[in-house]
């Protein structure tokens, strides 16, 4: 299994993708420190160093990277899914 997903945090709602990563693909996400943190399908493609919904995430959801609070889910996003400004609103403004 490809291992595109980085997780700063087990608990994190949000992965990073380290690399482009295409609709339909079973990827895998690791730690940090190269441990296993899971794996998603993705139903959108997701660009390199952009956020993938590692749960599914309800409108109105503080959303968790790095541990901590980065934004709110302005609509529903699926587990898989691309998260950027088209579906997340930053915490800070």
């Amino acid at each position: 299994m490809l291992h595109g997903i980085l997780m700063h945090e087990l608990a994190d709602d949000v992965g990073v993708a380290i690399m482009d990563l295409k609709a339909g693909a079973e990827v895998g996400a690791m730690t940090l420190d190269g441990a296993p943190a899971g794996q998603v399908t993705l139903v959108e493609d997701v660009p390199l160093g952009h956020k993938v919904a590692m749960r599914d995430l309800p409108e109105g959801k503080v959303v968790v990277k790095y541990g901590r609070p980065i934004g709110r889910a302005t609509q529903a996003v699926r587990r898989g899914a691309h998260v950027h400004t088209h579906n997340l609103r930053s915490l800070r403004w």
